[in-house]
């Protein structure tokens, strides 16, 4: 006894024509410069309503020269010993210059110079 799905045909199996699916097939080949310019302007307007949508939330944070932030404490440098209790920020330090907008060089309370710059994601505004 033969399953009824192997002895049921499709209309897609049972309609093919060999000439017609050759002459579909090179039409779409034809087509392929089109379609590609298509999908890389659907893919340049995703991209630009998602920039927009991510630059409307996001604040930028500047810094002024000679303030006091404190920095972020970053994985490497973190004290294992104090776990999940351990502090998040450290400081404070003063800013000395500005690299570009974001980007900065520290000093620490005793005007000594931090060895790199660091981003405005990484620094927090400190109050006393």
């Amino acid at each position: 006894m033969v399953p009824f799905e192997v002895g049921a045909g499709s209309f897609r199996r049972d309609n093919y024509e060999s000439e017609a699916n050759e002459v579909n097939h090179r039409l779409d080949l034809d087509m392929i410069e089109e379609t590609r310019d298509d999908a890389q302007i659907r893919i340049a307007t995703y991209q630009q309503r998602t920039a927009t949508q991510y630059n409307s939330k996001v604040r930028a944070r500047t810094f002024k020269v000679g303030i006091l932030v404190l920095r972020r404490v970053m994985p490497n440098t973190k004290v294992v010993s104090h776990g999940v209790f351990g502090a998040n920020w450290e400081g404070p330090y003063k800013i000395k210059s500005v690299l570009w907008e974001g980007t900065y060089h520290l000093n620490n309370m005793q005007d000594k110079l931090i060895p790199r710059a660091w981003n405005a994601e990484n620094l927090r505004e400190y109050y006393q």
